[in-house]
Order: C-alpha cells, then structure tokens, then sequence
C-alpha cells in the first residue's frame, strides 16, 4: 500500500513537471510569434497601399486557408469505395496534413492582425506595446475582407452542396422507379 501512494504521488509530481514545461514552452512561442509579428509589421504596412493592401491581403490569406481547411477536413475526401473507411493511410496522412497546413494559415493570419494591435495592460515606454503606425487600417481592411469573402465563399459552399444533395435524391427517385433501388435479394424474385 505504501508503494502504491509513492508512485502515485511520483506520477502527479511527473504531470505536474510535464504541464510546468508545456506551459513554458507555449508562452515561448507565444512570445517568440509577437516579437516576429512586432518586427515585421512595419515593412508589411509600408507596402504599396498601406495598411489597406496588407489587410486586404491577409483577409485573402485566411479566407484561403478556411476555404482550403474546409476542402481537406470535408467527410467526402479520402473516401475509398468499397474499403475500410477507418484505414489509415497516405491518402488520409496527407489530407489531415493539409487540413492542418491550411487550418494554421487561416488562424495564422488573424493571430498576426490581432499580434500588430497595440497590447493591452502593458507598459508605454516598452517597444512590444508601441503603436505601429497603420495597423487600425490593417485590422479593419482585414475584417472587411475576411467577412465579405468568407460570407461569399460560405454560402457558395451552401448552395453547390445543395445542388449536389438535390442529384443524388433525383438519382436515388430513378433508381427506386426503375426497381435499380431494391437490394439484390428483393429483385431476384
């Protein structure tokens, strides 16, 4: 019994350490993104246009990465017919890899907009609070871009999954009127 309690507390002690260290390494990253975001701001708001372009631009970056995330996670891809659905192989490897590609640019985009913002709660005098001069029209030429593009794109989306819905029902009608729709057991009589 006693060596059960000092293994037990030896384990919180290892999850304990192992949650310290995810930790430290997330606020790593964390603050290595916002010191790349806070040095490359500047150039990407001297571009030609300003803070216009380089919001529009990143706006069309994140819708890319939705509408490709969107492609690669749909259930249709990677569908093999006639095989195990649940096999794993280089087919689906490659779709979750470029779901993950695309999911991070879409995400990446925003997190840098939102990285150039001024930080709240932190000193004046530190240069990871300055103001960058552009970035309120790099945020705002982000969320119009992303919202009218994405509002678009999404409900194109709707609409071709309908149409293709509204085939498969039409074909499955002919099938059922020609007898094609009955199993094999049922039509052989």
């Amino acid at each position: 019994m006693n060596r059960f309690r000092s293994r037990a507390g030896w384990g919180v002690v290892g999850g304990v350490l192992f949650l310290a260290a995810l930790l430290a390494v997330l606020l790593f990253a964390m603050g290595l993104w916002r010191w790349f975001v806070r040095v490359t701001a500047p150039a990407l708001v001297d571009l030609p246009g300003g803070g216009w372009t380089a919001g529009a631009l990143l706006g069309l970056l994140s819708v890319a990465g939705w509408a490709g995330g969107a492609w690669f996670s749909s259930p249709d891809r990677g569908r093999d017919r006639g095989r195990d659905r649940d096999r794993t192989g280089p087919v689906r490897v490659g779709l979750a890899v470029g779901g993950a590609v695309c999911w991070t640019v879409a995400f990446g985009a925003l997190m840098y907009v939102i990285g150039a913002l001024p930080g709240r709660n932190c000193r004046s005098d530190s240069a990871m609070c300055a103001y960058i001069p552009g970035t309120g029209s790099v945020f705002l030429a982000y969320a119009a871009t992303a919202v009218l593009l994405g509002g678009l794109w999404y409900r194109r989306r709707g609409t071709v999954t309908e149409a293709r819905r509204a085939q498969e029902r039409a074909r499955m009608r002919r099938l059922r009127k020609k007898g094609g729709g009955r199993s094999r057991a049922a039509r052989g009589r």
